[in-house]
């Protein structure tokens, strides 16, 4: 393996599209605890 080989990483897409997909994971998770909190409460 030559030093000039690029490293085995994703491509920059790649990593992008998985960090929103990670964003919208958080998202969606806080907005159903928020909305069954609002429904246990009314």
């Amino acid at each position: 393996m030559l030093w000039s080989d690029p490293e085995n990483e994703p491509p920059e897409e790649l990593r992008d599209m998985q960090e929103t997909l990670r964003r919208l994971g958080f998202f969606l998770a806080a907005a159903m605890l928020i909305a069954l909190l609002v429904l246990g409460l009314s």
